[in-house]
C-alpha cells in the first residue's frame, strides 16, 4: 500500500474523526480494562506484599515488558524523535547505554535488595545506615522528581499528540486518561500494572514498527534517508533583516555518529559513556519504579531474564523513534526544522523550535485510517504505562516511608487505603501542573528531562553505589554527601532556569562558568565530588559494626549470621490489637462492605495469625536469592551476549 494513500489533513479538519480510527481506540481501551480487571481478580491485593510487590510471583516476560513500558513513556516518542530531528542519531545512545546497566541491575543491585528484604529504596538506605533523615529525604526528593520530570514530561508530550490528532481541549483529554489510569492502579496494585504494561508494550511495538515501515518507504530506503537528511534545510532562514547563522538550521556533519567531539560536540563522547552511565545507574538501579518490578519476581533467574528482555527491547527505540524523527525532518522540513521564531509560533505555538511535533506529524500525515487510531492508542499506551508505574511506585514510597513514620501503629488495611488515597492526590497535583508546563514549553523535551536528572540524580547514585560496595561508609557521610550534592546540583539548575536555556538563534545569557559545562560532564563532576564528601566524612567518623551490615553490602552478601537492624524498633508497625468486638462485626458484614472489600482486594476474614516458625519461613522465601544451576547458566550466558551486542552497536555507529 502506498504511504501517500491518505491525504495530509489540513489545520481545520480533525485527523482522528472517522469510524475506523475511533473503533480501534475504543477496542484498545476495552482490552486494557479487561486485562486490568483480570489481573485484579487473579492476584492477591489485600496485603502490602500483594499490592506493592505482586506477591513476589511475577515471571520474567511480564517483568521485562513492564521495565520497558515503564521506561518508554510518550515523552520518549515525542522527545527522542524531536531531538533526533534536530541533532541526529546520538540521542539513541541514551537508550543503548541501558543494555549494560540492566545487567548491573539484575546481577549486582537486586540480589542485595532482595537479601535485605526491602520494599522501597529509602527503606534499604535506612537498614544500611540507620536513622530516619536519609529515608525521609530520599522519599520526598523522589516524589518531587516524579512530579517535575516523569509525570509532567509524559503528560505534556501526550497532550501535544492528542492536540495534534483530535483538536480537543487538553484538560478533557488528560482528565479522561488519568481517570482510566487511576482506576486500575488504585484497585489492582502492581500486578495489574505489570500485566497491562505487557499489553501496552506489544501495542507500542506493533504500531511503531508499522510507522517505521511507512516512513522508510516514503524516503526510499536507508541510503536515501542518510543523503536526504543532510540536505533537509528549511526555506525561511532570515527575518526582520536578520540572517540566522547557518549552523542553526543545517544538519550537523556528525549527525550519523554516536561518538562526538569531547569539546565541541553537542553530546561529547566522554559524557555519553561516563556521565550517562551515572544517570543510568541512578535511574535503573536505585529508582523505585524500576527496582519494584524486579522485586516482584518469583526468583533471581526471573529477575535476570526480565532484565535481559528489557535490554533487547531497548535496542529498538533507535529504529522506532530516532530514525523516524529524522525522517520527519526530511518530509516536513519547513515545519519540523523551522528556525524563524514567528514561523515556529505559527506551526506549533512555541518560538524556540518545533522538533517536538516530529513524531505526531508523521502519524497524522502518513498513516491510513484505522492505523492512525492504532498509533494514537500507542501514544496513550506509552503515556498510561508510564503514569501507572509512577503512581504505583510513588504510593509505595509515600505509604512505606512517610506515612508509617507518623502512623507507627497503622494496620495493613490502613496502609492499603493510604496508598490508594495518595494516588488520587498525585493525580490532582499532576492536573494542576499542566498549565505551568504549557507556559514553559521547551524546544527539546528530552534534553529538559535529562538535564534535570543530571543536576539531582548523581548524589543519589553515588550514595547507593558506595553503600553497596564500601562497607566503611556510614550515615553521617551519606547524609551530608546527599545534602551538599543537592545544593551543588540545585545551584546549576536554578541558574539555568533563571537565565533560560536559549536556542541557537537567541543564545542564553547564563555565564559560561555555570552553564558552559555540558550537563553530562556536570553529572560526572557532581558524582565524583559527592563520593569524595561521603568517603571523607565517613572515614572521620565511627564505622558501623559488621553485625548491622550482614547481607546489606557486597563484601558481606553471603553471610549467614543473624543481622541486628540499626534502630530496629524505631519504625516498626505495632501489632494490631486483637478486638473481639471487631470479630463480632465481621460476622455481620453488610453487602456494601463486602463490595468495598472486593474492590480493594481485602479479605472479609481476618488473616490467620502466623507462628514464629511460619513468619521465619515466609521471611526466608521473600529474601531467597538462590537459583537452579541450569537457569543460572542460561541467564548468565544471555547476559554476556547482551553486553556483546551493546559493544557491537556502539562500535558500528561510533
Amino acid at each position: 500500500m502506498d504511504a501517500t494513500a491518505t491525504p495530509a489533513p489540513d489545520k481545520d479538519t480533525i485527523p482522528i474523526n472517522n469510524p475506523a480510527d475511533i473503533s480501534v481506540i475504543v477496542v484498545y481501551f476495552v482490552v486494557v480494562l479487561a486485562v486490568g480487571i483480570w489481573a485484579m481478580v487473579r492476584t492477591s491485593r489485600g496485603t502490602v506484599g500483594g499490592f506493592f510487590l505482586a506477591g513476589r510471583s511475577m515471571v520474567w516476560w511480564p517483568i521485562g515488558a513492564s521495565l520497558f513500558a515503564s521506561n518508554i513513556g510518550s515523552g520518549h516518542f515525542v522527545g527522542l524523535a524531536g531531538t533526533a530531528a534536530a541533532g541526529g542519531i546520538v540521542i539513541g545512545g541514551f537508550e543503548w547505554n541501558a543494555l549494560v546497566i540492566v545487567v548491573i541491575l539484575g546481577w549486582i543491585f537486586v540480589p542485595i535488595y532482595v537479601k535485605a528484604g526491602v520494599v522501597t529504596m529509602p527503606e534499604y538506605l535506612r537498614k544500611r545506615f540507620g536513622g530516619d533523615r536519609i529515608r525521609i529525604y530520599l522519599s520526598v526528593l523522589s516524589l518531587l522528581l516524579y512530579v517535575f520530570t516523569k509525570i509532567s514530561a509524559d503528560m505534556f508530550s501526550g497532550a501535544i499528540f492528542i492536540q495534534q490528532a483530535m483538536r480537543i481541549n487538553i484538560y478533557i483529554a488528560i482528565v479522561m486518561l488519568l481517570a482510566i489510569t487511576a482506576l486500575y492502579t488504585v484497585t489492582g496494585g502492581l500486578a495489574a500494572v505489570i500485566y497491562t504494561d505487557t499489553l501496552q508494550t506489544i501495542i507500542m511495538l506493533v504500531g511503531s514498527f508499522i510507522l517505521m515501515g511507512f516512513a522508510f518507504n516514503k524516503v526510499g530506503g536507508y541510503e536515501q534517508f542518510m543523503e536526504k537528511y543532510m540536505n533537509a534545510i528549511p526555506s525561511v532562514t532570515s527575518y526582520d533583516n536578520i540572517t540566522i547563522p547557518e549552523k542553526c538550521y543545517t544538519p550537523r556533519e556528525d549527525s550519523f555518529h554516536l561518538f562526538r567531539d569531547p569539546l565541541t560536540g553537542d553530546m561529547p563522547w566522554p559524557g555519553l559513556i561516563f556521565g550517562l552511565t551515572i544517570l543510568a545507574l541512578w535511574y535503573w538501579c536505585t529508582d523505585q519504579v524500576i527496582v519494584q518490578r524486579c522485586l516482584s519476581a518469583k526468583n533471581m533467574s526471573h529477575v535476570k531474564a526480565g532484565c535481559i528482555l528489557c535490554g533487547y527491547l531497548k535496542l529498538l527505540p533507535m529504529f522506532l523513534m530516532v530514525f523516524p524523527g529524522m525522517i520527519s525532518r526530511i518530509l516536513y522540513t519547513d515545519e519540523v526544522a523551522c528556525v524563524v521564531p514567528s514561523q515556529c509560533k505559527k506551526f506549533c505555538d512555541t518560538e524556540v523550535g518545533c522538533t517536538n511535533i516530529a513524531y505526531p506529524k508523521m502519524v497524522i500525515n502518513l498513516m491510513p485510517d484505522g492505523l492512525r487510531g492504532l498509533m494514537l492508542s500507542v501514544m496513550l499506551a506509552s503515556l498510561m504505562s508510564s503514569l501507572t508505574s509512577i503512581f504505583n511506585s510513588a504510593s509505595t514510597l509515600f505509604t512505606m516511608d512517610i506515612y508509617t513514620k507518623f502512623r507507627k501503629t497503622a494496620s495493613e488495611k490502613e496502609l492499603m487505603i493510604a496508598g490508594r488515597v495518595f494516588i488520587l492526590f498525585l493525580i490532582g497535583v499532576s492536573i494542576a501542573w499542566v498549565p505551568i508546563l504549557q507556559s514553559a514549553q521547551s524546544g527539546q523535551l528530552f534534553d529538559y528531562m535529562q538535564s534535570i536528572t543530571s543536576y539531582l540524580g548523581p548524589p543519589i547514585a553515588s550514595v547507593f553505589f558506595l553503600a553497596i560496595f564500601v562497607k566503611r561508609v556510614n550515615e553521617q557521610g551519606a547524609f551530608w554527601g546527599l545534602i551538599i550534592g543537592l545544593f551543588i546540583g540545585l545551584s546549576r539548575m536554578i541558574a539555568e532556569f533563571a537565565f533560560g536555556t536559549g536556542s541557537c538563534v537567541k543564545p542564553s545569557k547564563c555565564p559560561t562558568i555555570i552553564c558552559g559545562v555540558h550537563y553530562l560532564y556536570f553529572a560526572i563532576i557532581l558524582f565524583v565530588s559527592t563520593s569524595i564528601i561521603v568517603l571523607a566524612i565517613s572515614f572521620m567518623t565511627k564505622p558501623i559494626p559488621d553485625k548491622h551490615l550482614y547481607r546489606l553490602c557486597w563484601s558481606l552478601r553471603n553471610s549467614k549470621e543473624e543481622r541486628e537492624d540499626l534502630d530496629a524498633n524505631d519504625w516498626a508497625a505495632a501489632e494490631e490489637p486483637e478486638d473481639d468486638k471487631e470479630d463480632e462485626e465481621e460476622k455481620k458484614t453488610s453487602c456494601w462492605r463486602k463490595s468495598y472489600n472486593w474492590f480493594c482486594g481485602f479479605d472479609d476474614k481476618k488473616p490467620p495469625k502466623l507462628s514464629e516458625e511460619e513468619k521465619k519461613a515466609l521471611e526466608e522465601k521473600m529474601t531467597d536469592t538462590s537459583e537452579a544451576p541450569l537457569w543460572r547458566n542460561v541467564v548468565n550466558i544471555n547476559g554476556i551476549i547482551l553486553l556483546a551486542v551493546a559493544v557491537f552497536c556502539h562500535a558500528f555507529f561510533a
